[in-house]
């Protein structure tokens, strides 16, 4: 077997962690989900959140890659028989990265889409016929107006090869020559970015009424219980945890590394830049409100509609809206990739760990079949197939594998005193009692109040009132991810270190 990669320099894992956690959700997820639930009393349960979930998890994954060295189904194999768990967090990874991709896609023909504002005055019209959701009337398909998925749009097929070409190329050159060097380009281009924007978003007419609606706080959000699962979802979802990244991300860091102040700078550094984005975003929604005469929360959306339908058309009326709209974009871009090429590395090294692979063959191997699957998405019917298991393998995947974690972890194989001692070990920042706490009462007790509400609201109705043929596929889908982990555990490995328990005082040190 290969010799295991590493980073070459600490700054190198930190930019390539913080990569993996600075996503397209911190641009059109974090500021609307703030506004939405309270404004800037908001700050108070994400913050609460991010030290009581966040970082206590991100620690553990940490600590599980680095001492375990491995991916998250060898690491989990050698914990004791749940190899299967680590191919649950791969498996979620592999969903996600197949219609992320199409995201990214998106992006990059909106950049060039920004160049002319060539998407018109109705925006939202335009981007119903880019992704091929209306008819030659212009009236809006529904799901059930399509037949094979209504055929590959390929407006959208043809960046998607070109997102898929620079995976496939950065993953190809490693850990040290790719993903870390493509991250130190990323990182610095893609906050350069955001703060441009945000400068020129507060010079901009009307930014003040965005940026009061975003940092205003409403205090009545703070006693609602759905701020505060709001506030931890953001914070779960927004870290990459509980999907197999930072664990895999984290067993290439050389045996002498500060695995808890690489938690905490990875946290904040993630928060910070969602704060900046925030004042991007918010200040342009305000100065569309000011000139639209309306109040913001008559302009305000959030997600896929914020970044392709309001963003446009706020361009559209904003001085030297072009080239703002060229760095949003490219924003996005480059938030994506860093994003989704640390999605794809947990499969990568979880083939290449599991049947003793090399990485060039496991990378060709993963990108394509994921590549392939991602044309689904592709289609005319994408945009509804992508929301719905994004919404599946968000709720059922990502949430329930975060509780699962914390129970096997904290309950099961009772380890939180001998990580934290091990971690304490190792690192410049020391963390107390507090840690075991968050994650064998608080965390798991939040998340497992998490999935009851959201089975309660999901079996009362249907996911934005869908037809129940694309429920099921979100369903599908969900449960797929357990699936194909206990089957992949049921494989023979060609490695050793599979099915063999690693006695706590035999782990690497």
């Amino acid at each position: 077997m290969e010799q295991r990669s590493t980073w070459a320099t600490r700054s190198g894992f930190i930019l390539a962690a913080v990569g993996s956690a600075i996503g397209l959700g911190n641009i059109w997820r974090f500021p609307y989900t703030a506004f939405d639930n309270g404004g800037g009393a908001f700050l108070i349960p994400y913050f609460f959140a991010l030290i009581t979930a966040g970082i206590p998890i991100l620690i553990m994954e940490f600590h599980l890659g680095h001492r375990l060295r491995g991916s998250a189904p060898l690491t989990f194999s050698k914990l004791g028989n749940l190899e299967w768990f680590g191919w649950w967090q791969t498996f979620i990874a592999f969903v996600i990265s197949v219609y992320y991709s199409v995201i990214i896609g998106w992006a990059f023909a909106y950049t060039f889409f920004a160049v002319g504002q060539s998407w018109g005055e109705d925006t939202g019209a335009f981007l119903y016929k880019y992704l091929g959701l209306t008819n030659s009337a212009g009236e809006t398909l529904g799901w059930s107006d399509f037949s094979f998925m209504g055929g590959l749009q390929w407006s959208v097929v043809i960046p998607l090869i070109i997102v898929w070409a620079i995976v496939y190329f950065v993953l190809s050159r490693g850990v040290a020559k790719g993903i870390e060097k493509a991250n130190k380009f990323f990182m610095p281009v893609l906050l350069i970015l955001v703060i441009l924007m945000a400068i020129r978003g507060i010079t901009l007419e009307g930014a003040a009424q965005g940026l009061n609606a975003l940092f205003t706080p409403d205090w009545s959000g703070i006693t609602n219980p759905a701020t505060w699962v709001a506030a931890y979802g953001q914070v779960f979802f927004s870290l990459s945890i509980a999907f197999a990244i930072m664990i895999t991300y984290s067993s290439y860091l050389p045996k002498k590394s500060d695995i808890n102040n690489n938690a905490f700078i990875t946290a904040f550094a993630n928060s910070g830049f969602s704060m900046i984005a925030g004042v991007a975003v918010f200040s342009a929604i305000g100065f569309m409100a000011h000139q639209q005469n309306v109040a913001v929360e008559d302009v305000a959306a959030g997600g896929v509609g914020l970044a392709f339908a309001v963003f446009p058309q706020i361009l559209n009326e904003m001085p030297l809206g072009n080239v703002v709209g060229i760095l949003f974009f490219v924003s996005l871009i480059f938030a994506g990739l860093s994003s989704l090429i640390s999605i794809v590395e947990t499969f990568i090294a979880g083939f290449a760990d599991k049947f003793n692979m090399e990485r060039q063959k496991s990378v060709n191997i993963s990108v394509g079949i994921v590549a392939l699957l991602s044309l689904l998405f592709a289609t005319k019917a994408g945009l509804y197939l992508l929301d719905t298991v994004d919404y599946f393998i968000n709720s059922y995947g990502v949430a329930m594998s975060g509780l699962f974690m914390t129970v096997i972890v904290g309950w099961i194989l009772n380890r939180t005193q001998e990580i934290r001692e091990y971690n304490n070990r190792i690192s410049d920042i020391r963390i107390g009692g507090w840690w075991n706490f968050f994650v064998i009462v608080l965390t798991p007790a939040v998340l497992g109040y998490m999935g009851i509400k959201q089975i309660m609201k999901d079996m009362a109705e249907n996911y934005s009132g869908y037809p129940d043929s694309l429920i099921a596929i979100g369903w599908a889908v969900a449960v797929f991810a357990v699936v194909f982990g206990f089957y992949f555990q049921s494989l023979k490995s060609k490695n050793p270190d599979f099915g063999k328990k690693v006695a706590k005082e035999d782990e690497a040190a």
